[in-house]
């Protein structure tokens, strides 16, 4: 049995999971799907302190007060980023990071460095409410920026994404145990559309360890396609 911490990215909620995880846990494994600090069912603690070292700090305590060990810990697009500061200040608990469709920070890069015009394009519709800047505002056709066609799909995205504070994305990532944390096997679960914009080296790394999967889909792949991300999810895991 398998344990698995899953992540979702800006603007999400650990409710975009929904169709992954039953898949998982019905293949008898544990799962976790915590939501970050002001997002989701969480929007009500939003606050000017928010940023990405909170968030960090969110997913580190979910492995800590759950006793966690041997995580598989998957994060979608800015999970990424969040992932890799959690692993870093808990790589004893951590079996398997898993990067879906996700940034890959290095040490002292923001999600502006890593997805600078995509990031920027976004804050150029921000707005300040009670003291935070927000972007990725939802609205009923929010979910076309995710890669969602379906028109289902879409009203229940739009009633469920929230709007995200800037300051998580141009915070930089702090690595403490950077030997450590990169000792720890790395996978990707790609989108093909985001392919040619990764790393070359990385990926060619990752393809040759068997680290690599492509899903031809949108960017929210987990709800277009559960089942080809649970199928490279409980591949890893028999790795």
């Amino acid at each position: 049995m398998a344990t698995y911490v899953l992540v979702h990215g800006g603007g999400h909620g650990g409710w975009c999971y929904q169709r992954v995880a039953p898949l998982l846990r019905d293949a008898g494994h544990d799962v976790y799907t915590p939501t970050l600090t002001g997002l989701g069912e969480r929007a009500h603690l939003l606050s000017p302190t928010i940023d990405l070292e909170t968030h960090v700090a969110d997913i580190a305590a979910v492995l800590h007060y759950e006793n966690l060990t041997d995580v598989i810990l998957v994060g979608h697009s800015y999970g990424g980023m969040v992932i890799t500061g959690a692993a870093d200040r808990a790589v004893e608990r951590v079996g398997n990071i898993v990067y879906l469709d996700a940034a890959t920070p290095l040490n002292g890069q923001s999600l502006v460095d890593v997805a600078g015009p995509v990031m920027l394009a976004a804050r150029t519709m921000s707005e300040i409410e009670d003291g935070v800047e927000l972007v990725l505002h939802p609205s009923p056709d929010a979910g076309l920026f995710y890669g969602i066609t379906d028109p289902d799909d879409l009203a229940w995205m739009a009633d469920r994404l929230t709007p995200h504070p800037w300051r998580c994305f141009e915070q930089q990532l702090t690595l403490k145990n950077e030997e450590a944390l990169w000792a720890i096997p790395q996978s990707h679960i790609i989108c093909t559309w985001s392919f040619p914009g990764r790393d070359p080296a990385l990926m060619a790394r990752a393809e040759a360890e068997g680290r690599l999967w492509q899903i031809d889909t949108g960017h929210d792949l987990m709800i277009t396609e559960p089942v080809a991300v649970t199928e490279a999810l409980l591949a890893i895991a028999e790795r």
